[in-house]
């Protein structure tokens, strides 16, 4: 990547009218747009997003749980846990930023850019809580509904259609447990790249034998990806 595509970022008052929000505090939003590596190059950024994401987070979970609660009425506590889960775990909500292009408004340092930052899923999750960190001082809580609302009725009916529902590596075990194995271990292969942008390479074993490899920017979601591989050799998943 070139210094012209690093400096190529949307600015706060154009990504607030590309998707339609109004925000009247553009300092509010530019800060939800500004990722701490950004400080170090920028003196006039006086606050990265880490705190409005911490706010969004917890504005999400209650949201998410209470628009479930009312929609499932029939839905019991656990799937209820495991549907809000789904909704709000890093690579869904990095989803609902990519459907936003919030990357291209996302306020980075040089190495962070060059390094693909602008489409890594935690930065893209972080971003997006940050989001409805500063659409909820903004405008307040039904503010934040009106604006959520829309993602989760797309994503539920996408979870239910390729159930989704469950977590991979818990599947997997339940899964190897009627077969009667030991449980499966996660075990790292390998990790490459730099160490703002780490990948991982995990695999998933039973008794020594290797079931799925996955990929991922934590330890954590590359187990995940394992998993599936693995349900989907088994024919389990599509």
């Amino acid at each position: 990547m070139d210094q012209a595509d690093i400096m190529k970022v949307e600015e706060p008052e154009e990504f607030a009218r590309r998707v339609g929000i109004q925000f009247n505090n553009h300092l509010l939003l530019a800060r939800a747009l500004t990722h701490r590596s950004y400080l170090n190059e920028h003196n006039e950024a006086l606050e990265d997003n880490e705190r409005l994401e911490f706010l969004g987070d917890a504005v999400l979970d209650f949201i998410v749980g209470a628009w479930l609660y009312h929609a499932f009425p029939e839905m019991p506590e656990g799937d209820l846990t495991r549907m809000r889960s789904a909704l709000v775990h890093t690579e869904q909500l990095a989803n609902f930023g990519r459907k936003l292009n919030i990357g291209s408004a996302l306020r980075l340092g040089k190495g962070e850019a060059a390094g693909g930052g602008r489409q890594r899923d935690v930065l893209l999750c972080d971003t997006f809580e940050a989001l409805i960190g500063a659409i909820y001082i903004e405008k307040g809580i039904e503010a934040v509904n009106a604006f959520i609302f829309p993602f989760l009725l797309a994503a539920v009916e996408d979870i239910i259609d390729h159930h989704r529902l469950e977590d991979p590596k818990s599947r997997f075990q339940e899964w190897a447990q009627a077969q009667g194995y030991a449980t499966p271990q996660y075990q790292t292969k390998n990790s490459s790249g730099p160490d703002h942008s780490k990948v991982f390479e995990v695999a998933v074993m039973i008794d020594q034998v290797e079931w799925g490899v996955g990929s991922g920017h934590s330890k954590q979601a590359a187990a995940k990806a394992a998993a599936q591989d693995a349900l989907r050799r088994l024919g389990l998943v599509d």
